[in-house]
């Protein structure tokens, strides 16, 4: 029998850096490594990651990382990941190529990795550990749930998946593998959960078939349409349906236009060459006006947004949006961009353009609904089920569906990040215990963090701005040269706060004269002190605290 441990490095209570880990009998085997995207109040962060410490510290053990997907959420942790640790790499042919994409922005060289092509026949034996893979329902393609089968049974991962019929054999769910697992002992079902409030079954395709083709069939000339670059399945859809309305297709967006070449390349998105249209900047003699054309404009939560705001306001270098145009929204907000989806559509509709808005409810959904859920559950019959990718409101959905369907309190396991559920001779522990885990805040490249002191900088900017003091200062015969020069940006006006500058000078001159007293200039001191007495008058007089800088000059180096 096999002692098993199963935990998250990231994914549990939270949109996106999904990360969960299996150990079974000291092998450790990683699915998926995924980023997650800032919050507002997370100024100038670009991404958060996991943290890799843990495994770091049990590299040993690590058989490998086996991607489910393509998404960022899924894989975007990878090339932090293998900065760090290079560990075997599975995943889709689709999948590893949106990674070598990713390994190549980050001036990495795929050949450097162990990347392993994988295809749902795949089973792959680690000991006496097997791992396999079926094919998902998801808006990319080559989507796999994943299998590690053990002594005791099988665990099964399953991301972000539906039931949907009307799809590609691209993106249909592969039954005949559910099936094969379905005949081996589950253990335990790591289920996604995102849609588990949403009661029903999934919404299907053809309700996006029939609003795209009444707004391209009302539209007089050019249709632009805003989507998501991840989102393959609509995009082809849109396509298509542009095809049969005689319509030539350009697409927009610089990390749009990657996916898409590779897409287009494995053959998984179909453009006839003679129908795409390429596009030149805009000048005196080329207006891009492509009246017969569908226009796409693509990429990654706020992009499609900040691109049409361009182009309504005639500052994109490619297309200007005009009154005669139709425009298909089919990007509902994602968190983190709420503001600039209701902004983008406030400035639409001023300047009197056509809209179509796709409800989000027509649009085919990525995640299971509560109807998909149980259906998977009645598949697989899991003696287990721990709800993973969600917030905790997405959890006591799935908690419930499995509560309804003769499920005890002690088979369904609610985890947060770094809690540890272990299986012993096929029964799980009733103690669960904790690692550390935590969050990589990234600013730029995927490397580095910053710390919390520095967040905690560019809040105070954001909110009370900056004063800056500076001085030239003689250390030998400690004293100060010329006149102490203060500088606010973001903080007060100075030509109408010069009473509050001079006081400000004032406690420079105080502090100076308090520093220059000792026996050698303690540069470290005269900032602290500075920072502090200054700080302090400032809330005192205006209730706001900006970030005092006080810039310091010796003269004499």
């Amino acid at each position: 029998m096999s002692k098993i441990k199963i935990f998250s490095l990231g994914g549990l209570g939270e949109d996106g850096k999904n990360m969960y880990c299996i150990d079974v009998d000291r092998k450790l085997f990683i699915l998926d490594a995924g980023l997650k995207y800032p919050a507002q109040e997370l100024y100038g962060v670009d991404s958060v990651l996991p943290d890799f410490s843990y495994l770091k510290e049990n590299e040993k053990s690590i058989q490998g990382v086996f991607l489910s997907h393509g998404h960022e959420d899924h894989i975007g942790a990878v090339p932090a990941l293998l900065r760090q640790l290079n560990v075997p790499i599975y995943g889709s042919f689709f999948t590893l190529a949106l990674l070598k994409d990713a390994l190549s922005e980050q001036n990495m060289k795929a050949e450097d990795y162990k990347l392993n092509v994988v295809t749902k026949q795949d089973e792959l034996t680690f000991g006496d550990v097997e791992i396999s893979f079926y094919q998902t329902t998801h808006s990319i393609p080559e989507s796999f749930g994943i299998v590690v089968s053990t002594k005791d049974g099988a665990i099964v991962y399953s991301p972000d998946y539906t039931f949907d019929q009307n799809v590609d054999k691209a993106y249909k769910t592969s039954f005949e593998r559910l099936a094969h697992i379905a005949g081996k002992n589950v253990l335990a079902l790591l289920s996604e959960s995102i849609g588990a409030e949403h009661l029903g079954h999934s919404a299907t395709s053809r309700n996006l078939d029939q609003a795209l083709n009444q707004a391209f069939m009302n539209a007089k000339k050019r249709v632009i349409v805003s989507a998501f670059s991840t989102d393959i399945f609509r995009i082809q859809k849109v396509i298509d349906i542009a095809l049969a309305y005689h319509r030539n297709i350009a697409i927009i967006g610089r990390k749009a236009q990657r996916m898409v070449d590779i897409a287009i390349n494995l053959g998984y998105l179909k453009i006839p060459e003679d129908k795409l249209d390429t596009l030149k900047f805009i000048d005196e003699k080329n207006k891009n006006t492509l009246e017969n054309s569908l226009v796409l404009v693509t990429g990654d939560r706020h992009e499609p947004f900040h691109m049409l705001q361009r182009m309504v306001r005639k500052l994109d270098r490619l297309i200007h949006i005009h009154p005669s145009d139709t425009i298909i929204l089919m990007t509902p907000p994602v968190p983190g961009t709420e503001k600039i989806a209701a902004r983008t559509l406030d400035i639409l509709y001023r300047n009197d353009i056509n809209i179509v808005k796709i409800d989000k409810s027509m649009l085919p959904p990525s995640h299971a609904s509560s109807n998909d859920v149980k259906l998977l559950i009645n598949i697989l019959s899991p003696k287990n089920i721990i709800p993973v990718i969600g917030e905790h409101r997405h959890f006591y959905a799935m908690n419930k569906i499995a509560l309804s369907m003769g499920y005890e309190k002690e088979n369904i396991h609610l985890l947060d990040n770094g809690q540890v559920l272990e299986f012993n001779n096929g029964l799980p522990s009733e103690h669960i215990y904790s690692i550390n885990t935590g969050d990589v805040l990234v600013d730029g490249i995927l490397e580095g963090d910053l710390s919390e002191i520095v967040l905690k900088d560019r809040e105070t900017l954001s909110q009370d701005g900056v004063l800056l003091i500076i001085a030239n200062v003689d250390a030998k015969q400690k004293k100060t040269l010329g006149e102490t020069e203060v500088v606010s940006r973001g903080f007060v006006y100075m030509k109408e706060n010069e009473a509050l500058i001079s006081q400000v000078q004032d406690i420079y001159k105080k502090v100076a004269t308090e520093i220059f007293s000792g026996r050698f200039v303690d540069w470290r001191a005269f900032r602290d002190k500075l920072r502090e007495d200054v700080g302090r008058h400032l809330f005192h007089e205006t209730s706001r605290r900006p970030l005092v800088i006080p810039v310091l000059i010796d003269t004499q180096k």
